[in-house]
């Protein structure tokens, strides 16, 4: 993706989302290793291109390597090179990313992956500057920032012993956590905008696309868990698929199965092709399994407290979701069919309140 390109995508007015800028602008201009964490689709690889063109060393390489689809062997070579005949395979001599990237960056994205001897050889260059290419023992010099990313706890990964602590120590000068989309406000229906024009001009359109009031509270009330790279994958899928101005529907989810057997189970036909479980539907749905678990329970003891029985339920179920997904709060919201706005007034009220 161009730079220029990527400017545009890096759109937002929330207060969150200025915040976070203002940070990585301040450490872009810090000739030092930072850290990016964030969940998939938030833009780890634009921020890391923002740092890099905002730095002093804008005018040099800046070079990424995704370190998720790299077995051990094959990333030490990707990063240090490697002399003709090292191993099988290796026909010719050729440069590492290290070398590729000196007095420039070098974006090493999934660096939570990274296996435990290649971190070894990468704390050397951090410290020292140094390394061997695989099957040489010449010493290559290079000045190299690192940015590093990942949506993995890697502190949690040194106490388990997948990750160098001497290494996280030297990389997290600054440790950047990009904001979810969904924690984003009005920043959700601007970047939908964007995507939604920006794919009508691919197409040839000569109108812009407008976001009908159902489309609006239909992005404003999803939870976004692939967060702004699934949100243009939907709003590039809207247009493309309509030709009307307005847009009047959504697909979020394109894996429905519209030929689904009639026998499924409820939970699987209530799956929408057009739209998220809107509030209402997710009430009735909500009200539906509340009536469900008390009919499994028996008789009722007359007279009976209505409203506590209702909450009892509601706080059981919700600890359950929780507990199912350890605590994502997308995942729980999907288990219990309700909106992201909808749980978090349910977690504040059932957990924080009781």
């Amino acid at each position: 993706m161009e730079y220029t390109e990527s400017l545009q995508e890096a759109l937002g007015e929330s207060e969150i989302f200025l915040e976070f800028q203002q940070l990585l602008a301040r450490v872009a201009r810090v000739d030092r290793p930072a850290l990016i964490i964030g969940e998939r689709g938030t833009g780890k690889e634009l921020a890391a291109s923002r740092m890099h063109y905002l730095s002093p060393r804008w005018k040099g390489p800046l070079v990424t390597l995704n370190c998720s689809s790299l077995s051990p062997g094959v990333i030490e070579s990707e990063l240090f090179g490697h002399e003709r005949g090292s191993f099988t395979g290796a026909i010719d001599f050729r440069k590492g990313r290290f070398e590729e990237a000196n007095d420039g960056s070098l974006f090493l994205d999934e660096i939570g992956l990274i296996p435990i001897e290649v971190q070894e050889k990468i704390l050397r260059v951090v410290e020292y500057g140094t390394f061997q290419r695989v099957g040489s023992s010449q010493t290559v010099k290079v000045n190299v920032r690192i940015f590093g990313a990942t949506n993995q706890n890697l502190p949690e990964l040194c106490d388990r012993g997948l990750f160098k602590l001497d290494l996280l120590d030297r990389l997290s000068f600054e440790v950047l956590f990009i904001p979810p989309l969904r924690e984003r406000g009005g920043d959700i229906v601007k970047l939908a905008d964007h995507f939604a024009a920006r794919m009508a001009r691919e197409l040839g359109r000569s109108q812009i696309p407008i976001l009908s009031d159902k489309v609006i509270r239909i992005i404003q009330e999803y939870h976004w868990p692939g967060n702004i790279r699934e949100l243009k994958n939907v709003l590039e899928r809207a247009v493309y698929r309509q030709e009307a101005q307005v847009l009047e529907s959504l697909t979020i989810n394109p894996f429905v199965n519209p030929w689904q057997p009639k026998s499924e189970t409820a939970a699987k036909r209530g799956d929408s092709m057009i739209a998220p479980i809107m509030e209402e539907q997710s009430t009735e749905k909500g009200s539906k399994r509340s009536r469900e678990g008390k009919e499994q329970e028996g008789p009722a003891a007359w007279p009976i407290n209505l409203k506590e029985e209702v909450e009892a339920l509601e706080r059981r179920r919700l600890k359950e979701a929780i507990a199912k997904t350890g605590g994502h709060q997308g995942r729980t919201a999907e288990l219990l069919g309700l909106s992201y706005n909808q749980f978090r007034g349910l977690y504040r009220r059932i957990i924080n309140g009781g």
